[in-house]
């Protein structure tokens, strides 16, 4: 998905540039611009959750939060969406100041969520 994003962003930029009608180059300068964008975030925040002994941190285009063990809970959630069953995890920093809640999906984490949760979870024993 990210080398696509990148391949894809030139290529609407040039044919942008190659378009004869206006509304067509708005929007096909637009399309590059979020393909860019898209680009940019998968290449910088991915993988987004880190965690060691002492605790867990999650990279954001803006930058990282970290939290210890004691101020988040993690938790496997199931869900039904689209038709089929997926799986996220949820790390919710109900004890931090201020709280707050990321919902990690497996483009997110870069691997299965199941099997990121039970290293998750040993790591915090």
């Amino acid at each position: 998905m990210v080398a696509l994003a990148w391949a894809l962003a030139p290529a609407a930029a040039a044919w942008a540039a190659l378009a004869d009608d206006p509304p067509g180059r708005v929007l096909l300068g637009t399309l590059a611009l979020l393909l860019a964008a898209a680009g940019l975030f998968t290449s910088v925040a991915r993988p987004r959750l880190a965690a060691d002994h002492e605790g867990i941190a999650v990279r954001g285009l803006t930058g990282t939060r970290r939290w210890t063990w004691a101020e988040v809970n993690v938790r496997l959630v199931h869900t039904r969406r689209l038709g089929r069953e997926t799986a996220t995890i949820e790390v919710d920093a109900e004890n931090a100041d201020p709280p707050h809640l990321v919902v990690l999906g497996r483009f997110d984490l870069g691997a299965d969520p199941e099997e990121v949760v039970d290293e998750l979870l040993a790591l915090r024993t």
